[in-house]
């Protein structure tokens, strides 16, 4: 087995992968990396690879946090995140090329899990170490005034980091780690679609088009599409009135919708539904969007759009500045956002705007 090929090997393996360390331009190794960083990821590796070859398989399950946890100690520790990237990759590179040369009977499945488990580390450091730069930045001044500025610098970083670890040929691109360059990409056009609406919304211009309704949410479904598949959500569109019309300044509404449909599918349950539905009432057209996130809990007299932190539980605090850039976007075209909450199910979001009648 692998993991016995490396437990008899270990101090080989430490040796070539401290040659590769130290030999590599970049990022320059350091004197901890060396002594003690090679083989604390050799035992994380190992103690993987025996899980899931072993009896009791599931390394996916294990790593992960495992990963986690270890690339938060070694940054504790001063190292730098493309230091604990690399170290990864060229541990595993030395346990490959040292089977190779001993021509050690490894199986392809058994190279096949020690990728995997490459990928699934390299991802869970790269996430783990963004929740840190932002927890380490995200104070309240921060947040009004430099918002954007911090959350696109961590993404913009994230995916910077992901794609190295891509381009290096060390996993693949449909992994784990493919997923984090993917959802860091998403997360950049989502910040920047904020920063449009926040500068049309400054701006004294006033604009209106003639807009159908089927037309304009199809085309944000098909974006916003992307975004739930990374999500691993289901995005349901309700059939819309094709002749259904109305004014609007398309850029700013567009960022309304969009933000309150990629809220939904940050929040909702892991691999639930988020639907979007039109109605049309009283001579006004209600744009929905329900989630299946259980309920909010929402104390009396907190305004969820004024862009304060919104009470959204654990890991859902930076909702609120959004929301309030959405209900100005949507009062800017004459319309109103309303909440309605379904404890234990979900909730929705509705945009009500005034429409045109047919000829109009």
């Amino acid at each position: 087995m692998l993991y016995e090929f490396i437990e008899s090997n270990r101090e080989r393996v430490i040796e070539r992968a401290r040659g590769a360390v130290a030999s590599r331009p970049w990022p320059v190794a350091s004197p901890e990396e060396l002594s003690s960083g090679i083989p604390l990821f050799l035992t994380q590796l190992t103690e993987t690879l025996r899980a899931e070859l072993g009896p009791a398989s599931g390394a996916d399950e294990r790593i992960g946090p495992s990963a986690a946890r270890h690339g938060r100690d070694l940054l504790a520790r001063g190292f730098t995140f493309s230091q604990v990237v690399h170290d990864y990759g060229d541990v595993c590179q030395s346990i490959t090329g040292l089977a190779a040369e001993l021509q050690a009977p490894i199986t392809t499945e058994e190279f096949h899990t020690l990728n995997r488990c490459l990928d699934t580390a390299i991802a869970e450091s790269v996430t783990e170490f963004a929740r840190l730069r932002e927890a380490a930045t995200a104070d309240v001044e921060a947040e009004r005034r430099g918002h954007l500025t911090h959350e696109l610098g961590n993404k913009l970083h994230s995916a910077m980091l992901a794609f190295d670890v891509l381009k290096s040929g060390a996993v693949g691109t449909s992994g784990s780690t493919g997923k984090v360059l993917g959802s860091s990409l998403l997360g950049l056009r989502e910040l920047l679609d904020t920063s449009i609406a926040q500068v049309r919304l400054a701006s004294k211009e006033a604009r209106r088009d003639r807009v159908k309704l089927k037309a304009f949410l199809e085309e944000l479904a098909v974006s916003v599409g992307l975004y739930a598949g990374y999500r691993e959500v289901t995005l349901q569109v309700d059939p819309v009135d094709p002749a259904r019309e109305f004014e609007a300044d398309l850029p700013l509404l567009a960022s309304a919708v969009t933000n309150l449909l990629q809220n939904a599918c940050k929040y909702t349950r892991p691999r639930s539904r988020v639907t979007l539905r039109t109605r049309s009432e009283n001579g006004a057209v209600f744009i929905e969007v329900e989630d299946q996130c259980g309920g909010l809990d929402v104390p009396p007299g907190v305004d969820l759009f004024d862009g304060a932190r919104a009470p959204h539980g654990e890991g859902r605090s930076g909702l609120g500045l959004g929301l309030s850039i959405c209900r100005k976007a949507v009062e800017r075209n004459r319309g109103r956002v309303r909440f309605r909450n379904l404890p234990g199910r979900g909730c929705i979001f509705e945009i009500e705007l005034p429409h045109l009648s047919p000829g109009a």
